[in-house]
């Protein structure tokens, strides 16, 4: 059978179909390994794929691929595939609840009342706000599409303007000065890394609220800890961040920050339907025939 490398936590679901069809490593890959399954988090530089030579694909069972080395895999032939589509509805509904969680004081208020409480602190209007979003893809655009009926304006910003019907500012410090509720909605490049910092989060200001829905990595999470403190925004809603699944006891111990475990795609449809899409990319891969949702 096929060597195939699990280098992530993978369902027990799909587990059990790759075992049907290869032969499954964990820990250490073997330099027969001719495939890779891995989620989001997946790292693969040119040093490990040097130790694979025999490695045809890596199929990333999620859309983020910044830990992979694109040009290392280019340059090798290996051809990669993601799971596009099949998560944008779920990942949208999640920026919005953590929107309202934030701005309504939703988990706060539950854990009030589970340690017995009832009076609790007044929240913060969540219609009628501009709500900016940074990043227009598909996933920016369907947070867009769920936004737009209760804001006052919704505006964005990406590498250029889109056919959407919001306003397009030119860069995130321009969106953050604009807008009273900041989502993240962009991938992990090197033009994206920490563009939410300290001068970003300022011109957010102190009725503002960050949603981060993609990347730990496009906020300067310690610029992001001395904002709350300070009160220079208001709240934060955050389902990634920097150093998974490590969370600062900063963010942690704050009542005005919402708290996910990076789970933008956790249902069971959605991850059935990314398993799905993992399996019919190896297989047409093996099978010589053009990938389903093919990166590389």
């Amino acid at each position: 059978m096929i060597d195939l490398y699990v280098a992530t936590a993978i369902s027990d679901a799909l587990r059990a179909e790759l075992a049907r069809r290869f032969s499954l490593h964990e820990g250490t890959p073997p330099a027969t390994t001719r495939a890779i399954v891995g989620g989001g988090q997946l790292q693969l530089d040119a040093v490990m794929l040097d130790r694979l030579p025999a490695l045809e694909i890596v199929a990333i069972n999620g859309v983020g691929y910044d830990g992979l080395d694109l040009d290392a895999l280019r340059a090798r032939g290996v051809r990669v595939s993601t799971t596009p589509d099949v998560l944008t509805d779920d990942v949208a509904d999640l920026a919005i609840g953590l929107m309202l969680a934030v701005q309504r004081r939703i988990a706060a208020n539950d854990a009030l009342v589970r340690r017995g409480g009832w009076k609790a602190p007044l929240g913060r209007h969540a219609s009628g706000r501009r709500i900016g979003i940074f990043g227009m893809g598909k996933i920016g655009a369907a947070i867009g599409a769920r936004a737009a009926p209760f804001a006052r304006e919704v505006l964005y910003t990406a590498r250029s303007a889109k056919s959407v019907p919001w306003r397009y500012m030119p860069d995130a410090a321009s969106l953050a000065e604009e807008s009273d509720v900041l989502i993240l909605a962009a991938p992990s490049t090197a033009a994206t890394a920490h563009v939410v910092d300290a001068a970003v989060l300022d011109k957010l200001g102190p009725a503002g609220v960050l949603v981060n829905v993609a990347r730990g990595s496009l906020v300067d999470e310690d610029a992001l800890v001395t904002a709350l403190w300070a009160g220079t925004i208001a709240g934060a809603g955050l389902d990634v961040f920097a150093d998974e699944p490590h969370v600062p006891e900063a963010l942690r111990s704050m009542e005005q920050v919402v708290l996910a475990p990076h789970q933008g795609s956790a249902t069971a449809e959605t991850r059935a339907a990314m398993a799905a899409l993992v399996l019919a990319n190896l297989d047409a891969h093996f099978a010589g025939e053009p990938m389903p949702t093919p990166l590389v």
